[in-house]
């Protein structure tokens, strides 16, 4: 049995935008599925609580499920391609999301009139041009960008409250990312839509959020507001990120963090990073460190950087 995640601890404050950053196969999607109740079959939260205004979500019954994907949470994710259906036209799929959404307690349906005056709204509001044709269009006859763009749309239907956004711009060029974030931003402002950004690219993650979650083989290592984090990395493993990060000057390659992600089948008992960890002590192998506050409302899960064990 692969064991992921350990002791996940992440909290969002309404209209808050806050970063989930680490390498690839960190545990960042999981997590966010596991919030969305969206994990495959197989798997499993044996313990702990996903609490969303005062309710817990692995508790919540399938009815309770519907409302809130229909009227308060909702996902982008990374690949819209996958995401959109290629046999049908964009009208029939953003149709049946209003619809879904808009559906009241008794299963009542908007007209079709409703539905697709909503549906040119939610379009513009993603700033797409000639709404009426995109409508019109199948999927592969949009650009990647263009396609991201519905997605999001889709999911502001349904975002009332939290939108998750899972590297929304892994698939797009950098210039179309940086469209695609800054949208995100303008509409959760104007919306006062609280929003988790899952990526990898720090830089997309520091102009967006205004706080950060750094994440490890399925364990938060360090959280601290934007500014902070990137001015005052303290854990051994946020410092190796930021050092990854291309710069404009040039200075030769960047070092990447030496060795790989710990098995999940058999990971550390204590500190999952400490296989790769330059500072790492004798007892880092045995002894899981706790989440401490070092100042500023910055903390930090390392024996050897202000943590404790």
């Amino acid at each position: 049995m692969l064991k992921v995640l350990s002791g996940i601890n992440l909290t969002v404050g309404k209209g808050e935008k806050v970063g989930l950053i680490g390498e690839a196969g960190c545990g960042k999607t999981t997590t966010m599925k596991a919030v969305m109740r969206i994990l495959a079959p197989n798997a499993r939260v044996p313990c702990g609580e996903i609490i969303f205004n005062n309710k817990d979500i692995l508790k919540a019954s399938t009815k309770e499920l519907q409302h809130i994907r229909r009227k308060q949470i909702s996902m982008v994710f990374q690949d819209p391609t996958a995401a959109l259906n290629p046999v049908f036209k964009i009208r029939d799929q953003l149709s049946d999301v209003i619809a879904y959404a808009s559906a009241d307690e008794k299963e009542n349906l908007p007209s079709k009139q409703e539905v697709k005056t909503a549906a040119i709204q939610v379009l513009k509001d993603v700033s797409l041009p000639d709404p009426a044709r995109i409508l019109d269009s199948y999927p592969f006859q949009l650009s990647g960008g263009m396609k991201q763009r519905v997605c999001i749309s889709m999911a502001l239907v349904a975002a009332h409250e939290l939108l998750i956004a899972d590297e929304p711009g892994t698939s797009l060029d950098v210039t179309i990312e940086d469209q695609i974030l800054r949208l995100l931003g303008k509409i959760a402002a104007e919306k006062n839509v609280a929003v988790i950004l899952i990526s990898h690219a720090l830089g997309a993650v520091r102009g967006l959020v205004d706080r950060v979650y750094v994440m490890y083989a399925g364990t938060i290592i360090e959280v601290a507001s934007t500014d902070e984090l990137f001015s005052n990395p303290v854990h051994p493993y946020t410092k190796g990120l930021l050092k990854a990060i291309p710069k404009l000057t040039g200075g030769g390659i960047m070092e990447g963090i030496k060795g790989r992600i710990p098995d999940y089948m058999n990971p550390p008992d204590g500190c999952r990073f400490c296989t790769r960890c330059e500072d790492r002590g004798s007892d880092c192998m045995d002894r899981k460190p706790e989440l401490v506050d070092v100042g500023n409302s910055h903390y930090v899960a390392c024996s050897q950087h202000g943590g404790k064990q």
